[in-house]
């Protein structure tokens, strides 16, 4: 089988499981981070801080193993391009922690929250503006604190980290090809979302501020979100798979029990999220929901969402319990213990992915995956040992085996698009400074006017989406 068989019949297995059918056989597709820099030789700082070595490893990981899928750099914060910009809240390896370190997010301390508490209103109003003009200069070094001059450095850091994010992003198509053509081995997500609940736990308040905020001024909280929700949907669906093959990767963070209540995942979490994967799916776009912890106690809620609109990942909740509460509705993945990956023997291994596909993956719609992103602690003789198993014994018939499987397809989100709360109270999403303000600026005739808009959109909207990434993904 040639390499561009090996990428077909992968696809074929990935997509028909995500649609929560049966496949061949049970796809793999680990979530490997600082595991590739073990496995090919570098070290932590190597693959934080030099992207290349980093699409390097996850290149040498999809030929050595038998995976279906795999992420082109799931080590995804480049340290080069967090120093270029001159971030406040990440360690680099090498600098901050050892170099045998992963990369670490720093949280803020109580009263140096990179929102203060008393600027909800400025955010509720216009979060691009806020996030522009108050939380960039504060999370930023180089960059002077609103009212103070303009220096050279702060302007350096700007250029430096606009142009290294382009950079960064640009790498990842020829990433994907080379994955594709070398390797036959799928890119396993496209996109990202995060809740509006948690970008404030983690990015503006903080968790300290956010837990004070909800006891103190809960529907300032929920406004915010309400008003962050039509940004994180316009990122989601603005970076998600044109083909609507592979799902936007969605990584949960603070919005569970116990890090909030039971009536304010109810309140605040769930009504600024839901609306989001709705319309998601109405576009046909699946989401992956990355559960990091024990999500268990919302799976009724979850289990509301449209048939197939979700890929719901388990970390360490009970596999078993979603699949019972809706492995008829959406597939599944992950659930093998990290700690048994790292500190476990290869029968271990064995017999775990013995039971999740006895158990779990009997009818399909299940992706074999452990319950977190690895870092170097995985074994390595553990991941071949999960690896072969489950070639070896997830099989659903020796007929599928040949990799004929149900023709590749789009996600078929159906249904109107729910806008009762994905619409902005201001400042329309993708836009910094719009043409009707740009248009006041110039002389009364001009000519082609839809040409001269539809360029200035087009370039204002990079600048709305550098910031917009700096929230979600650096």
């Amino acid at each position: 089988m040639n390499v561009h068989e090996k990428y077909q019949q992968r696809l074929s297995r990935y997509l028909t499981a995500m649609r929560n059918e049966k496949p061949d056989c049970v796809p793999i597709r680990p979530f490997v981070a600082e595991f590739t820099a073990k496995v090919a030789g570098f070290t932590n700082q190597e693959v934080s801080h030099d992207y290349e070595k980093a699409f390097a490893a996850a290149r040498t990981c999809a030929s050595l193993f038998d995976w279906d899928a795999v992420v082109g750099n799931m080590v995804y914060v480049w340290t080069g391009l967090t120093q270029a910009l001159t971030t406040r809240y990440y360690a680099v390896p090498g600098i901050d922690v050892s170099a045998k370190s992963g990369f670490q997010y720093l949280e803020p301390s109580e009263g140096n929250e990179f929102m203060r508490e008393d600027e909800y209103d400025h955010l509720i109003d216009d979060p691009t503006d806020f996030l522009l003009n108050v939380w960039l200069p504060r999370t930023l070094r180089d960059l002077p604190a609103p009212g103070e001059p303009a220096t050279s450095r702060g302007y350096q850091a700007l250029i430096k980290g606009t142009m290294a994010m382009s950079q960064y992003f640009n790498a990842f198509g020829e990433q994907h090809a080379r994955l594709i053509n070398e390797c036959g081995t799928v890119p396993a997500i496209c996109g990202i979302l995060k809740s509006p609940f948690d970008i404030i736990a983690d990015k503006l308040r903080g968790y300290i501020g956010l837990t004070m905020d909800m006891a103190e001024k809960p529907a300032k909280v929920l406004a915010a979100a309400e008003a962050l929700m039509p940004h994180m949907y316009h990122v989601a669906l603005a970076t998600a798979d044109p083909q609507k093959q592979v799902p936007i990767g969605f990584w949960m963070h603070r919005g569970c029990v116990p890090f909030i209540t039971p009536s304010q995942f109810d309140s605040h979490y769930w009504p600024t999220l839901k609306p989001i994967i709705e319309n998601l799916w109405a576009h046909g776009h699946q989401t992956l929901f990355y559960a990091e912890g024990n999500w268990d106690y919302h799976l009724d809620s979850f289990a509301e969402l449209p048939d197939a609109s979700i890929v719901y990942h388990v970390d360490r909740g009970d596999l078993f319990a979603a699949h019972r509460k809706f492995g008829h509705k959406f597939c599944l993945s992950g659930g093998v213990p990290n700690t048994l990956l790292s500190f476990g023997t290869p029968d271990e291994v064995r017999a775990c992915c013995k039971r999740i596909i006895d158990e779990v993956a009997r009818d399909g719609g299940y992706i074999m995956d452990a319950g977190a992103i690895m870092q170097d602690d995985t074994s390595i003789g553990n991941m071949h040992a999960l690896t072969d198993f489950t070639r070896e014994y997830g099989i659903y018939s020796s007929a599928a085996s040949s990799g004929e499987g149900p023709p590749l397809r789009p996600c078929d989100g159906r249904g109107a698009i729910c806008q009762q709360s994905v619409t902005p109270i201001h400042g329309a999403p993708g836009t910094v400074r719009p043409w009707s303000e740009k248009r006041t600026e110039l002389p009364v005739n001009i000519e082609n006017e839809p040409l001269l808009e539809r360029i200035w959109s087009q370039t204002d909207a990079h600048a709305y989406m550098f910031v917009y990434q700096c929230l979600l993904s650096f």
